[in-house]
C-alpha cells in the first residue's frame, strides 16, 4: 500500500508540472518567462507586494526586486493591449504579475493569524480574516503562480493620474466585483450611490481591451486578468520575482 501511495503521488506531481503539450516543466525553471517591461516598455510598475503598502503590510516572500514577470505568451498579448490603450491616451499600470508559490504561502500564514490586522482599515474594513478563504479572496494556489495572470489598471497620460475606477486594487469587498454598478457583459451601468457611471465605464474600458486580446476576467476583481491560452495551466512556479536578463 505504501508503494502504491508513493507511486500515485509521483504521478500526480508529474501531471501538475506539465505544459499544454504534456511536456515536463520544472517549477523553478523561469526560461519561459520574460521581464514584463522588456515586452511592454511603456508599462508603469507599482509592485505592491515588494512594498509595505499591501493588505499584509510587509514585503511579501519571494519578491526580491520591484519588477514584474510574465510568460512570453502573456507578455506578447499584453504588448498588443498596451499599444491599443496608448492610442487612447493611456498607459498600463501593473500591480502584480507572476507570483511565486512562497508568496501565496505567506498570504495563507497571514490569513490564519487573527491578531494581525495592521492593514484592515485600508483593504478589508468590512470583513474578518476568517472569511477570506470561504469568500475566495485568498487561496492556497493562485493563477498568478502559473505566470500568465496580471493585475493592472489604466494610467491617464493627460491627467498623469490613474484612471478613476471607483475602488482601489486589492480591496476585499463586493465593490471590487466587475458587476458592481452594472452589467460587465453588456457594459451597461446601473445607477447607484456607490460608483458613478464614469467610474464603471473606466472599468469596462480596461475589461473590453483585455478581453479583445485574449485575456479572461474573474468575477471578484476588476483588475485581474488571465491569458485564456495560458501555456502552463497546471504548473505553479517557485522561482523568486527578480529581473530576467534579455537573451
Amino acid at each position: 500500500m505504501k508503494r502504491t501511495g508513493l507511486f500515485l503521488l509521483a504521478v500526480m506531481l508529474l501531471m501538475a508540472c506539465t505544459d499544454k503539450k504534456g511536456e515536463f516543466v520544472r517549477p523553478n525553471d523561469r526560461s519561459a518567462f520574460v521581464t514584463l517591461t522588456d515586452a511592454v516598455p511603456d508599462a508603469i510598475l507599482e509592485i505592491r507586494y515588494f512594498s509595505t503598502y499591501n493588505f499584509v503590510g510587509t514585503r511579501i516572500d519571494g519578491y526580491e526586486e520591484p519588477t514584474a514577470l510574465l510568460t512570453k505568451q502573456a507578455a506578447d498579448s499584453l504588448q498588443v493591449v498596451s499599444k491599443e490603450v496608448m492610442k487612447m491616451g493611456y498607459r498600463l499600470k501593473i500591480y502584480d504579475a507572476y507570483r511565486p508559490q512562497k508568496a501565496v504561502d505567506h498570504f495563507v500564514r497571514w490569513s490564519k493569524d487573527a491578531n494581525d490586522s495592521l492593514m484592515k482599515r485600508y483593504f478589508y474594513p468590512q470583513l474578518e480574516k476568517d472569511v477570506l478563504f470561504p469568500q475566495g479572496y485568498i487561496a492556497e494556489q493562485s493563477g498568478h503562480t502559473r505566470g500568465s495572470t496580471v493585475d493592472l489598471t489604466l494610467f491617464d497620460m493627460n491627467t498623469e493620474k490613474e484612471l478613476d475606477m471607483g475602488g482601489t486594487f486589492d480591496w476585499f469587498g463586493i465593490e471590487s466585483h466587475p458587476d458592481f454598478g452594472g452589467n460587465p457583459d453588456t457594459f451597461e451601468y446601473t445607477p447607484n450611490d456607490s460608483i458613478t457611471e464614469e467610474q464603471f465605464q473606466h472599468r469596462m474600458l480596461l475589461r473590453r481591451v483585455m478581453l479583445s486580446h485574449g485575456f479572461k476576467p474573474v468575477d471578484t476583481e476588476w483588475w485581474h486578468f488571465t491569458l485564456i491560452d495560458e501555456p502552463f495551466p497546471d504548473t505553479y512556479f517557485t522561482f523568486p520575482v527578480k529581473q530576467i536578463k534579455k537573451q
